[in-house]
């Protein structure tokens, strides 16, 4: 049995560079990870999934580039190719990071499957067989989290694809029917379409994105039906089946059945904590009915020196908020300062074209607090910029406090919108008043000088 002062499980987003600062700042420890260096981020996540986004974007601009007067002829969409450069680009990045972490002093890396044997114990099935014990006064838990696979008839039948899957595909699929309407979900959806594919997307509730503003989501839903994406709400896949290479999906509507066919099948319905087996209750960690580790605003679970970091603890399931855990823990274990995550600005982009950036509260969300609020709305179509590019697609919206004028949230559906927002990301952390940016001169034509016209909406 073998003894580190630190032991980090999930080489993630926060994982990787936490073990990297822990043995840096003087403590032996240990990285155990299952797969591969980089967690979901770098190899199933945002890193292939943009590279990916990227080359659907090249595919519609070469489409829509005939109303700018250029005209490129026959597009041609080759799906090798796309999927060469984006494993490339994983296998760079992963590479990278693992390197990284084998050259730092009083690292060890470990390759296999971890469970608690004991409250500060770990055995971990290795990657080349056998097993080995480990124990250490501090541990880090950041195993991420795992694609949901609903209970519905026959899926487990049909050859479903997952959203690590999808991007293995050796062919664009003739119709792929999408369960669910996530993030993940209109990513995928709009790229193969614009690969070629017919996409329908399906969608228990009555609309899509229920926990953003009506007015996003309804913007949201034009932009993908203008690219003949299929969207049908207030509707729940009850069943599968498969006669050689059609798949019958079985879609109940206010308790109407009807039937679509397929060709293929993504299952982009949540996800969950990967802790299958993992033995929390050996350690005395406790989780919630949903399975996510229960933290306190320091990141510590209910056992005395085991933190949660990232997915896994649940709340935003987002990348940047991963790094941030470590970013926070590395402050506390290291330079014993007193830290929390109660409150923080949590910002996000889906990387949908346009992307849509969000940052702080929605509109009803604010109405929901009764909170005394002014909304300003500016359509993309009266952005001198959006005009010129050829792109007028999208709005801007932002929600400012009517006594204080301190903005409260905003989201930018708009080219390069995840760039937008982050300004008034930054105007909020320095409680810079919406007047400002009205009154503020920015560089003639941008993006980001529409914000003196969002912000003039609420004076006019």
């Amino acid at each position: 049995m073998k003894h580190y002062d630190a032991i980090v499980i999930g080489a993630g987003q926060a994982g990787t560079p936490l073990c990297r600062k822990l043995a840096e700042s003087g403590l032996k420890t240990a990285l155990i990870e299952k797969r591969w260096v980089g967690g979901t981020c770098v190899n199933d996540g945002c890193s292939p999934t943009k590279a990916m986004v990227a080359s659907a974007k090249a595919a519609w601009s070469a489409r829509h580039n005939e109303s700018l007067g250029v005209h490129a002829g026959s597009i041609t969409v080759d799906l090798d190719e796309i999927r060469d450069r984006k494993s490339r680009i994983v296998h760079m990045m992963r590479g990278n990071s693992e390197k990284r972490i084998l050259d730092t002093a009083g690292l060890d890396l470990v390759y296999g499957t971890a469970r608690f044997s004991g409250r500060k114990e770990i055995t971990v099935s290795l990657q080349d067989g056998g097993t080995e014990t480990f124990t250490a006064d501090k541990i880090f838990l950041n195993n991420g989290v795992q694609p949901v696979i609903p209970d519905i008839e026959g899926l487990r039948d049909i050859p479903y694809l997952t959203s690590t899957t999808i991007m293995e595909l050796e062919e664009i699929p003739e119709h792929l029917l999408i369960v669910g309407t996530g993030y993940i979900a209109l990513e995928f959806g709009q790229m193969f379409a614009r690969f070629g594919s017919k996409v329908t997307l399906v969608e228990r509730s009555k609309r899509m994105l229920m926990k953003e503003d009506a007015d996003i989501a309804e913007e949201v839903t034009r932009i993908l039906a203008a690219e003949d994406i299929e969207i049908i709400t207030s509707t729940e896949v009850v069943g599968f089946s498969q006669k050689d290479h059609v798949i019958t999906a079985v879609l109940e509507t206010e308790g109407i059945r009807s039937q679509r066919t397929c060709t293929h099948v993504l299952v982009a319905a949540g996800r969950k904590p990967q802790l299958a087996e993992f033995g929390l209750e050996v350690a005395g960690i406790e989780a919630d009915q949903k399975g996510y580790i229960q933290v306190n605003d320091q990141l510590e679970t209910s056992a005395e020196g085991i933190y949660a970091l990232g997915d896994i603890k649940g709340g935003p399931a987002f990348t940047h908020v991963s790094y941030d855990d470590y970013r926070l823990i590395i402050q506390h274990v290291t330079e014993k300062k007193q830290i929390s995550i109660r409150d923080r600005l949590v910002p996000y982009c889906m990387f949908m074209d346009p992307q849509l950036g969000r940052v702080g509260m929605t509109e009803q969300q604010a109405r929901e607090k009764g909170l005394d609020i002014k909304v300003a709305v500016l359509k993309n179509d009266s952005v001198a910029r959006s005009i010129e590019t050829g792109d007028e697609r999208g709005m801007m919206k932002a929600v400012v406090d009517a006594r204080t004028g301190q903005i409260l949230g905003a989201a930018v559906l708009a080219e390069q919108g995840g760039e937008i927002v982050t300004i008034l990301q930054m105007a909020m952390m320095g409680e810079v008043t919406y007047d400002r940016i009205m009154n503020g001169m920015f560089a003639h034509p941008t993006y980001a000088e529409s914000l003196n016209n969002l912000f003039m909406t609420l004076d006019s």
